[in-house]
């Protein structure tokens, strides 16, 4: 699909709803438009941002934490290994691996982990509670000037709940030895309030090789007026452990010699925690606010995964352990202020951000049945980074206003390596244009212009590195941080009650692509990319009891240049929909989730696909009393037997040839599984 193509459909949408809308007056009263209640016209500063309420999550069924950014339209989230392990991302074409180029805050905390031992931006949600969801915003383009690495593509803020109605208890038992107990509370105390929850989980999974998942999760929080004016104090502490069944190889469950559920390596696996303290400071009056964060993280992950089976080692096996051991300090502010211009009355916005990661392991070591036998690299990282920037929001008439804005990003990293060779020190910084430019609202419609500049950072290690820690050959340091360009058009419109829709046609260029390479479980940079699509959201409220909402999206993505291996970026997904509705009155509750994950080009010259997949989940509330309520999830409603994800790679079991076999490599989706939960309040 061409840009040109794609141009057209947005202009025969832009023309249809102005048809139908009539051409109307300027300066009409602003009213909700987006379609997901993100707020007003006149709050959106692109076709492409809004906010989810927390309520929207609670008729949603979710097998995991991190799907509750599929709220965002064109987000689809998946997983190729272990429950305990981040997942894998999807938007706007890009397979985002675990982070890239999508970056992820919640309560005021960056969750892409930068120079990681698993792989650049990994951004761990599984320390995440949804019932503490107040809302989601998200905002998707390298368009705003507050947004830094890792944000190319989109950004999701997650933002908690300060107090809970009441105390309550809940039990979850499902399939596969699922279960949870999730406790909750919260009370005044000092002219505030103190939340705390408790989260306690266990998993086998369908998996031949019992996943055996255990999680521990906290969250004990302290807040003291409004998001307005007021502060927050919040302690997190989250740690689990797993077995893994990673990808398989098909021709593997083809012959039998496998099950579709069976795993290669049954050691594979890992444990995982995180603890945190945050706080969060606001002040605001008429004409000016202040806004005030700081962080103290520190997260461990150790990881054992095999990929290639016998490839590399036929003896001993290619299993190899990822370690990254690190302590992350940081914090923002900004201020904003209003100060009239003739008769312009003009909003400035001016922030620093902050942040150090102060890395002390993080290593790969060959290894079989987690026992290590050989270290390839074991180093210890430290990379600092701080981000000034400035906004400027003029309404040059009651139907015109633009965004202006430009961010300052600069980055240091030392490297100390095992081997001296690949230890150093080195900096980058650039400079990040923004422009945006809202017209209207005519007849409840707003048009929108954006176009910016951004980046996202490469891990240290290739920043310094000189020598291939397993070859010894010289090896080829990459660029500290790489240039991204971007721009959409849209709009957002309410063309009838109830009814709300937007679209924006984008385009987004990035000067080195990193790749997911299946053998080695790592990404590295590549050629420049271009990506471009079209996004169509809608959200329908009919009646009060009664919501839809329903979205697609077609892009493409592709290499620049010509390159003989082809230009198709694998792991691109063209098509996504994804489609819902929930029900709330009386005592009941229900909800019902569709989502459609297209075919994509495994390798460059697209002559390897992998298949779609369509996935429905079910849920149904009932309130038993006015203190209790019980709730049926049915995930995967219809059994499908699709992948969650697959890889094209070469790999090799015992018995095959040296040089191994290329071959698809997939995840299933787990098949259909029931929950039913139990939940008291006090």
């Amino acid at each position: 699909m061409g840009l040109t193509r794609l141009a057209t459909m947005a202009l025969l949408a832009l023309a249809s709803l102005q048809q139908a809308l009539g051409a109307g007056l300027p300066g009409r009263d602003a009213v909700i438009v987006t379609p997901d209640q993100s707020g007003l016209v006149g709050d959106a500063d692109a076709a492409s941002q809004g906010t989810i309420e927390g309520e929207q999550l609670e008729n949603r069924p979710l097998l995991r934490s991190a799907e509750v950014l599929e709220v965002i339209p064109g987000v689809v989230v998946t997983q190729h290994s272990g429950s305990g392990k981040a997942n894998q991302y999807f938007l706007r074409g890009f397979n985002l691996d675990h982070g890239t180029d999508f970056a992820v805050w919640v309560d005021g905390m960056p969750i892409n982990l930068p120079s990681h031992g698993h792989g650049q931006g990994y951004a761990d949600l599984n320390f995440l509670i949804p019932e503490l969801v107040e809302h989601i915003h998200y905002r998707k383009g390298p368009y705003y000037a507050d947004e830094g690495d890792f944000s190319a593509a989109g950004a999701a803020h997650v933002h908690f709940k300060n107090s809970l109605p009441k105390a309550f208890g809940e039990v979850t038992l499902g399939s596969y030895d699922y279960r949870r107990i999730l406790l909750g509370g919260s009370s005044a105390v000092e002219k505030g309030n103190l939340l705390g929850v408790l989260e306690m989980a266990g998993d086998n999974g369908p998996w031949e090789n019992a996943e055996k998942l255990r999680k521990v999760n906290g969250v004990l929080r302290y807040a003291h007026g409004d998001d307005k004016n007021g502060f927050t104090v919040t302690g997190m502490g989250y740690g689990s452990r797993w077995n893994s069944t990673d990808q398989i190889p098909s021709r593997a469950v083809d012959s039998g010699q496998l099950g579709r559920f069976g795993a290669v390596d049954p050691t594979d696996g890992g444990s995982s925690s995180r603890f945190s303290l945050s706080a969060q400071w606001a002040k605001g009056e008429a004409e000016r606010s202040t806004r005030a964060s700081a962080y103290l993280i520190r997260s461990r992950l150790q990881l054992f995964s095999n990929f290639t089976y016998f490839l590399r080692d036929p003896v001993n096996g290619d299993q190899f352990e990822q370690v990254d051991k690190r302590t992350i300090a940081g914090g923002q502010a900004a201020h904003t202020w209003r100060m009239p211009l003739g008769n312009l009355d003009v909003e400035h916005t001016v922030g620093l951000q902050l942040r150090r990661d102060d890395i002390g392991e993080v290593g790969l070591h060959n290894t079989v049945a987690r026992d290590r036998l050989a270290t390839v690299r074991n180093d210890s990282v430290l990379q600092t980074s701080a981000g000034l920037y400035y906004l400027n929001s003029i309404p040059w008439t009651p139907w015109a206003r633009t965004q202006l804005g430009l961010r300052a990003d600069s980055y240091r990293f030392r490297v100390d390596s095992d081997n001296p060779a690949n230890s150093g020190s080195t900096s980058a910084s650039l400079a990040s244009p923004k422009f945006g430019l809202v017209l209207g609202p005519w007849r409840d419609v707003e048009y929108f212009v954006n176009y910016g500049w951004g980046f996202h950072s490469n891990d240290a290690r290739g920043a310094t590195i000189s020598v291939d820690p397993s070859t010894g050959a010289p090896a080829e340091r990459v660029t500290p941080l790489v240039r991204a360009k971007g721009g959409e058009v849209g709009f957002r419109a309410a063309p009838l009650k109830g009814y709300q829709t937007s679209v924006s046609l984008w385009r987004l260029d990035i000067d080195s692509e990193l790749l997911f390479i299946g053998d080695a479980g790592t990404t590295e940079p590549s050629r420049p990319s271009q990506r471009q699509g079209i996004e169509w959201a809608n959200y329908v409220k009919p009646v009060a009891s009664v919501t839809a909402d329903f979205d697609v999206t077609l892009s493409q993505a592709r290499f620049k240049g010509d390159d003989p291996a082809g230009n198709h970026i694998p792991g691109s997904a063209a098509r996504t929909a994804s489609g819902g509705l929930t029900y709330a009155e009386g005592p009941w509750g229900a909800g019902l989730r569709l989502r459609y994950f297209g075919p994509r080009p495994l390798i460059e010259d697209n002559s390897v696909r992998s298949g779609s997949s369509t996935l429905i989940n079910a849920k149904l509330v009932y309130a038993l009393t006015k203190q209790s309520k019980i709730r049926l999830e049915v995930l995967n409603l219809f059994d499908r037997k699709v992948d969650d994800i697959t890889y094209f790679y070469t790999s090799r079991l015992q018995g095959e040839p040296a040089e191994g076999v290329a071959d698809r490599h997939f995840h299933p989706a787990e098949p259909r599984a029931l929950r039913v939960s139990l939940m008291l309040q006090m």
